[in-house]
């Protein structure tokens, strides 16, 4: 029952085929005649190690009784043991089967007189027995049969012999759909020789494995490697789920090697059952893989389909591999063999790649050239393993050697075999590492001009909220912005007035609906209309009522809650509010008349309050995200706990490091305004975020 090539547990006959395994090949009578057992005569044995070929005694059945050397076997048919009993007479058969082989050996003058034995190709579990003796085991026979999958060569020790019967009890597995009729028992005759010759051979023939497997051995460290890195690229971003599914194609190869290649002694049920799960995987990796590779993500009826397919193929290949694993040696075979032959319809499922990639012709998606390599390379793996695993199905009954045909090598490298199946996996591989590393470079392109559209709007907004704003004659000023993300929609300004209102300085704070680039343009355009109102105006009321007139219809429906307040030199202080929270004066809440915000009616009016600060009265202006910063928990700052904050008469920066603290989720905006003592001096301070370099985040408040 071969693992590899790369899926080879599939069916496509279904009910038909699970009809032809129902009726299971019974033994079938030797070919030859029987003939007189012979006798393999070693003389004068040297150091070496021969093969115990020629014809052997066979029979097919189980009696423990045919171990012991007295046992007449002259009626048992001969066969060789250098092909499968399949290829002799029984193709089909699956149980129990012995083999017995008279052996006599003299040895040369001052040679160990101790022998072993080396067997290197068995079917399935067996026992070694030395005139009725048993001296070893690979696996465990009936009634709890454990095998394995191309396991090493194996050596075991027979003493010190001159004559006497070798006898290895063998069984066969039940056949499942893609098996082969012609398996079954040893396919290499065992050699006979010293300690240290046998020694000699089984580490030739292992060096032999291991030089024509290296070639497997480093493909599969490179798709390791590839899966780790994709896999580690996810992790770090994971909405490019293209890496992911690219970390769990690459992924099959390695764990499939290291299973079914590294010669691990694993029960080989248990073997199966995982590599099942792990081809399925790496199946539907390949689809959603296309999916993102040719653009067809955003169809919602394949994506809807390939979904449901996936589901499918873990179903059929997760009930298989149950069925193996814990069914194969049941006393219902037939049924299991039905069974089986009905799992395996997700053969079918497998066209599903090839179907995406002509839908995406068909489709005539414009994409590039990479893009179109890995989908051609996908097609042609896929079409490979689904015309391997078409005619591997039901191969005992249909007689079609297709699937041979495709998995015998093409040419060699260094004796390492190189098929088709190898060509194509290094292929895909070559094209997916190209198709990644444009991918990669394009979205680091499209990052950076993201990147530096950002850093243009940071530097606009570092322009439109003040770094340096102006010192106010009698007061001592102080101001923090800290927005939500890289950009934000908060703005103030302090425009010193000219004209009629010289001396005066009117102070603006806002906040624009929404928060982020969008934001950021609008403020944009309402710093410069603050600017041009100011300068034809300087009612606090005019100065909103022309904001809005400006900005109605311009704002795709947001809207923008904007304060404005005129200082006179003598304290007088004349507000008005567009929706905007209201001041506190020495830790209590201005009352201030409700309004619209800007930008949502026509034509608005808004009232003005007037307020005369004295020496020492302290004006705390803020923007809501102060009062609406967010725990991780969820509670909301609130308008108790800012009331109890600006009881203490923080400056902007104590004030916007508290809601920070607590949970920032929208931008925050704080200004103070302190009246001074005649003939104290007076200060402003700015603290917001330094501006970096694009590429680099925000760092943290600093005062400038």
């Amino acid at each position: 029952m071969p693992l590899s090539p790369p899926r080879s547990r599939l069916l496509v006959y279904c009910v038909a085929l699970a009809a032809c395994a129902a009726a299971a090949y019974p033994a079938q009578p030797a070919a030859s005649a029987r003939r007189a057992p012979e006798t393999m005569v070693i003389d004068n044995f040297g150091k070496s190690s021969v093969p115990l070929d020629g014809m052997w005694q066979f029979h097919t059945g189980d009696d423990p009784a045919w171990a012991a050397p007295g046992f007449d076997d002259s009626n048992w048919e001969q066969i060789a043991v250098d092909q499968p009993w399949g290829s002799q007479g029984h193709k089909g058969y699956t149980g129990s089967a012995w083999y017995r082989l008279r052996i006599n050996v003299s040895t040369a003058p001052g040679t160990n007189p101790e022998f072993a034995l080396l067997f290197q190709n068995v079917d399935g579990p067996y026992e070694v027995y030395w005139n009725g003796l048993l001296i070893g085991r690979n696996g465990s026979l009936p009634p709890h049969p454990v095998w394995y999958w191309d396991q090493p060569a194996q050596t075991y020790g027979l003493g010190n012999i001159q004559s006497g019967v070798l006898a290895v009890r063998t069984w066969k597995s039940p056949l499942l759909s893609a098996d082969y009729f012609q398996s079954g028992g040893m396919q290499a005759p065992p050699l006979v020789g010293t300690p240290e010759g046998i020694g000699l051979r089984k580490s030739l023939t292992d060096l032999r494995w291991l030089r024509v497997s290296q070639l497997s051995f480093g493909l599969a460290t490179l798709y390791g490697l590839v899966a780790l890195l994709s896999m580690l690229a996810w992790l770090r971003d994971r909405r490019h789920w293209i890496f992911f599914w690219t970390a769990g194609i690459f992924l099959v190869n390695p764990i499939d090697t290291l299973l079914d290649g590294m010669r691990i002694r694993l029960p080989y049920t248990l073997l199966f059952g995982v590599v099942q799960i792990v081809l399925a995987f790496g199946e539907v990796s390949l689809w959603f893989l296309l999916l993102w590779v040719l653009d067809l993500k955003a169809n919602r009826t394949l994506v809807r389909w390939t979904r449901t397919f996936s589901v499918m193929i873990f179903t059929f290949c997760g009930l298989d591999a149950i069925l193996v694993m814990f069914f194969l040696d049941s006393p219902h075979v037939q049924a299991v063999q039905i069974a089986d032959a009905l799992f395996s319809i997700q053969i079918l499922l497998g066209a599903l790649a090839p179907i995406l990639v002509l839908y995406a012709l068909v489709r005539r998606r414009k994409l590039g050239y990479a893009r179109w390599l890995v989908a051609l390379f996908a097609f042609a793996n896929e079409m490979l393993n689904l015309v391997y695993n078409f005619s591997s199905q039901g191969q005992r009954f249909t007689g079609w050697t297709l699937s041979t045909t495709l998995a015998t090598p093409l040419f060699e490298v260094n004796h390492n075999p190189i098929t088709a199946f190898t060509l194509a996996q290094g292929l895909l591989l070559l094209s997916v590492l190209h198709a990644v590393a444009r991918d990669a470079a394009e979205n680091r392109h499209r990052q950076h001009v993201l990147e530096q559209e950002f850093q243009n709007a940071r530097e606009l907004q570092q322009v439109l909220v003040p770094e340096t704003p102006p010192t106010l004659e009698g007061f001592n000023v102080t101001s923090a912005y800290k927005p939500a993300q890289e950009v934000g929609g908060d703005f103030f300004q302090i425009i010193p007035l000219e004209g009629d209102a010289a001396g005066s300085t009117l102070v603006v704070l806002g906040d624009v609906s929404g928060k982020g680039l969008r934001a950021s343009m609008a403020v944009s355009l309402i710093v410069g209309s603050i600017r041009m109102a100011a300068d034809s105006n300087s009612s606090p009321g005019q100065v909103l009522a022309a904001l809005n007139r400006r900005l109605y219809g311009r704002l795709s429906g947001g809207f923008v809650t904007c304060l404005v307040m005129r200082l006179d030199p003598g304290g007088l202080c004349t507000v008005a509010t567009a929706g905007h929270p209201s001041p506190f004066l020495n830790g209590e809440e201005l009352s201030l008349p409700g309004a619209f915000p800007l930008g949502l009616i026509a034509q608005a009016s808004y009232e003005e309050t007037t307020v005369e600060l004295r020496e020492g009265d302290h004006l705390d202006l803020y923007t809501d995200g102060l009062l609406e910063a967010r725990s991780a928990a969820g509670e909301i700052y609130g308008f108790d706990r800012m009331k109890s904050l600006f009881a203490t008469r923080p400056t902007a920066a104590e004030a916007t490091d508290a809601a920070i603290a607590f949970g920032q989720d929208d931008d925050i905006t704080v200004l103070t305004l302190t009246r001074l003592a005649v003939g104290e001096e007076s200060s402003t301070t700015h603290t917001s975020p330094a501006l970096k370099p694009a590429g680099l985040k925000s760092a943290a408040l600093k005062p400038t």
